[in-house]
């Protein structure tokens, strides 16, 4: 296994690419009880267009197959559910899906290897019948009609609308009613095919493990496949220009709720680079300890401390600031002319070099988790990054070079907002 060490957190990565393409990752935390796994495919919601490897073929998928699969995985030939099977056992399952991956994890104190049989098995061994997969087709439709509701993530949802006209990031992860309707077996059986192969997967463990040891007990649980190869994804251009400038629809709030959103250049050098200059930057201009947010928090026009995000992979990249605000108008207003004054007077070196060092307090703290580590490495990895980057890149992110990407990146005319207000 190649071992990649990091002194700052006093940390060891161990990874090793399996003949049959799987990528294992190994950090052992000493002196902890809880172990933690996380296996994912390089598979998500965005991933509905692309060329089969073994065919050759273009294929074009009804929207929310990667989550509808991540639902359907977990059910078993026997009649079981391996998610009340791993319960059982005293075992935190769960799984999730994002834009660009889809992973399936536990985390354990005890009976981790009886667990491990189970996790494993249900991976390798999808079932599907009709009637299961129309069974299914009603839980999730319930799940979208519940997200339609949702006010978070509609907010969310429509900020992304705003800034893509095209790309697939401006999806639900669920897909829709209609869409869902399409999916068959064979559909899950193809996409497992293609995307459930382990030359497209990766696993992530974190806990008291002897490396070697812990990597041969996945060695003797990994069912035999060959390599799929590479699969060419079939993407929208990237775009550059906002879809449009805000988006407001009435829901059943206490409190409207607003996202701020940036578009930004995707697939750039230096990512990690930029992503620590960004997330400072954030928390400089709307961060608890920045001065906009004290004034507005004041003023009452702030109701709760802001999300920061910036979100990324090879196709798209944006920044999202998310609150609750009785004026969302005027705080986006306020948030402008803060962003103006930095522009043109600078950043101050002593708020910057106090603000990066929170940062890095975070990406500190980050190790105190296996549960952090694994999600954390797991999903780095798939956008060709190792979280070790981070702390190594950190002293590289200077007060003029985060000047450059404020100038660069916080772009007026790239700028919308999405708002949620009270019926």
């Amino acid at each position: 296994m190649e071992i990649i060490e990091n002194s700052k957190v006093k940390e060891k990565l161990y990874i090793e690419k399996l003949e049959n393409g799987l990528t294992v990752m190994i950090i052992p935390k000493n002196n902890t009880a809880k172990k933690y796994i996380i296996w994912a495919t390089h598979f998500g919601s965005i991933d509905n267009h692309f060329i089969v490897p073994k065919t050759g073929e273009e294929v074009r998928i009804p929207d929310g197959v990667a989550h509808f699969l991540e639902h359907k995985m977990f059910e078993q030939r026997n009649g079981t559910n391996s998610l009340d099977t791993l319960s059982a056992i005293g075992v935190d399952a769960n799984a999730y899906t994002t834009n660009d991956h889809t992973a399936y994890l536990y985390e354990a104190t005890d009976n981790f290897y009886e667990a491990l049989d189970e996790f494993m098995d249900y991976v390798q061994n999808p079932y599907f019948t009709d009637e299961n997969v129309e069974k299914e087709k009603g839980i999730i439709a319930q799940e979208i009609k519940m997200y339609e509701d949702y006010p978070e993530w509609q907010v969310y949802l429509n900020a992304i609308k705003c800034m893509y006209r095209e790309n697939p990031v401006r999806l639900d992860i669920a897909g829709t009613v209609e869409s869902i309707s399409e999916i068959t077996p064979q559909t899950l059986y193809n996409c497992c095919d293609t995307f459930y192969n382990l030359a497209n997967m990766a696993m992530v463990i974190c806990g008291d493990f002897v490396p070697e040891q812990i990597l041969e007990e996945i060695k003797k649980r990994i069912i035999k496949n060959e390599n799929g190869g590479e699969i060419k994804r079939i993407y929208t251009p990237i775009e550059t220009e906002i879809n449009e400038k805000e988006k407001i629809v009435k829901m059943d709030v206490n409190n409207p709720l607003f996202t701020i959103g940036f578009l930004d250049k995707p697939n750039v050098e230096n990512i990690v680079k930029k992503h620590i200059a960004i997330e400072i930057l954030l928390e400089m201009l709307f961060g608890k300890g920045s001065e906009l947010y004290r004034k507005l928090y004041s003023e009452g026009l702030l109701l709760i401390e802001p999300q920061l995000d910036y979100e990324f992979t090879n196709n798209y990249a944006h920044i999202l600031i998310t609150g609750q605000s009785k004026e969302p108008r005027k705080v986006n207003e306020e948030f402008k002319k803060a962003l103006e004054t930095m522009k043109q007077n600078g950043i101050e070196e002593e708020i910057f070099t106090r603000t990066k060092k929170k940062i890095y307090g975070r990406y500190v703290t980050d190790y105190n988790s296996v549960a952090d580590i694994g999600r954390m490495f797991l999903s780095d990895y798939f956008k060709g990054i190792n979280s070790f980057d981070y702390l190594e890149e950190y002293n590289q992110v200077t007060k003029e070079f985060a000047e450059q990407i404020l100038k660069d990146t916080f772009n007026e005319e790239k700028m919308v907002i999405s708002i949620v207000e009270t019926k």
